[in-house]
């Protein structure tokens, strides 16, 4: 089972993808945590690049490198632990490609799609939980993550993007799970954290009966 996690900037993933993960342990399973770009040998040498402030780099070229991580990603990484039963728990995917890269870049929606597809091999989560809250309020948020973590110009390059960039990705997502309510559900980020841990595992459970149910009618 492949479960994607996505958002803009500073909107908490991380907190919810950790307390997934530990209600999905709790229940005896296999489960893998990862994040794009930076899941894989390669792709933490071009997170290094994609994130630093003092990176300056092309729409195009920027595109490129997110896509070569995620074809190397999902080959080394995701493919097989799903082939071996984890349930896999992934920091941004495909869709945060179409946000930032279509939707606030102005590259085209459906040569990216097409692009980011072809690089995944077709892999499409099972399920893409949507933490969504207003932009002011997840920039600050990360701001304060990365002054924390010492981190504003190594992992701060999208932060420092424009107001007007960040609702884009923003609205972007949102057209996304207005597209594909089966896959993506939004979740409430602006809600206190165990507020937002219980809407993120509601929907997983929702997922698990159903794919219990199909495993059960042989259906899969």
């Amino acid at each position: 089972m492949f479960i994607t996690f996505e958002g803009i900037e500073g909107a908490g993933k991380s907190t919810a993808i950790a307390a997934v993960a530990d209600g999905l342990k709790r229940q005896g399973r296999r489960v893998l945590l990862t994040q794009e770009p930076g899941g894989c040998a390669l792709g933490r040498t071009l997170r290094s690049i994609l994130l630093d402030q003092k990176s300056v780099i092309a729409s195009r070229a920027e595109l490129f490198l997110f896509l070569a991580d995620r074809a190397q990603h999902v080959a080394e990484v995701v493919r097989p632990a799903l082939e071996q039963g984890c349930v896999v728990l992934c920091d941004r995917y495909a869709d945060s490609t179409l946000a930032y890269q279509g939707y606030a870049r102005g590259l085209e929606p459906a040569a990216l799609r097409r692009l980011s597809a072809e690089a995944a091999g077709g892999l499409v989560p099972d399920l893409t939980l949507l933490l969504d809250l207003p932009v002011e309020e997840g920039l600050a948020r990360a701001r304060r993550r990365n002054e924390r973590l010492g981190t504003v110009s190594s992992g701060g390059r999208f932060d420092a993007e424009s107001l007007a960039f960040h609702a884009k990705v923003r609205g972007g997502f949102l057209a996304i799970a207005c597209e594909e309510p089966e896959r993506v559900k939004i979740v409430d980020a602006s809600r206190p954290p165990a507020e937002v841990q219980a809407q993120c595992l509601g929907h997983l459970e929702t997922l698990l009966k159903g794919w219990s149910h199909d495993q059960a009618t042989g259906s899969l």
